[in-house]
């Protein structure tokens, strides 16, 4: 198994081998008892010295940790820097999702103006920034600012990487559970700037839904709609 998972993170990084629900378990055991609100300085200090660690799952429990830390009260914009740092450390999707979706998108939320430094990311050359930056508003819902995810997803709609066009189509994913037609006429209106990856991606949740329909209303059972995410991200 451990083999297995080195070859689809494509053997850059070791492994100690801790499936998923054992990281999990260790990490609620060792949070039990710590208070919500920690000192900035203290959980950036054992981020830290869990990040250098070479292998992932350490990398795992600090990304459990910071995104905890993201959602307090205590999470100052000072934050933003040291997560910049970590999605440009050893980055790859199984952490900076994380980051991205959750610890950015809640020290941005809390802290507007460091939108200013989602547009530098979305700017720059660092696909993993250029990512975290399309990514950051993914749990935001209807408090989503449509229009400056639409402009962002056209700004990198020519990125020739996978991951960037994938996340063009997970943000726009996301947000057609909130305003399926304005997403819809987006993609319309935007199908020949739009990689045809990010299309598919934006769509496949709504898709889902409507084979789903059809199959109920055809008498073909009760599948259940998932979000569509599924593998490589």
């Amino acid at each position: 198994i451990l083999e297995m998972i080195e070859q689809h993170m494509r053997d850059q990084f070791p492994f100690l081998g801790v499936a998923a629900p054992a990281q999990k378990e260790a990490y609620r055991e060792a949070t039990a008892d710590l208070p919500r609100r920690l000192p900035e300085d203290l959980v950036v200090a054992v981020v830290d010295d869990l990040w250098s660690r070479p292998e992932r799952e350490h990398k795992y429990l600090a990304g459990r940790l910071v995104c905890r830390h993201a959602a307090s009260p205590g999470a100052t914009a000072g934050l933003l820097p040291v997560l910049e740092r970590l999605l440009t450390t050893e980055p790859w999707w199984d952490t900076v999702d994380l980051l991205a979706t959750r610890a950015v998108g809640d020290v941005v939320r809390r802290h507007p103006g460091l939108r200013s430094d989602m547009d530098r990311w979305l700017a720059g050359d660092d696909l993993w920034l250029i990512r975290s930056a399309i990514l950051h508003m993914n749990r935001w819902k209807a408090d989503t600012d449509r229009e400056w995810l639409f402009a962002a997803c056209l700004a990198r709609a020519d990125h020739p990487d996978f991951f960037v066009r994938k996340a063009i189509g997970w943000a726009l994913r996301e947000q057609t559970k909130v305003d399926a037609p304005a997403v819809l006429a987006f993609v319309e209106a935007n199908a020949v700037r739009l990689s045809g990856l990010s299309r598919r991606e934006a769509l496949m949740w709504l898709e889902r839904r409507r084979r789903h329909a059809e199959r109920q209303a055809a008498g073909g059972g009760a599948d259940q709609v998932g979000d569509g995410r599924g593998g490589r991200r």
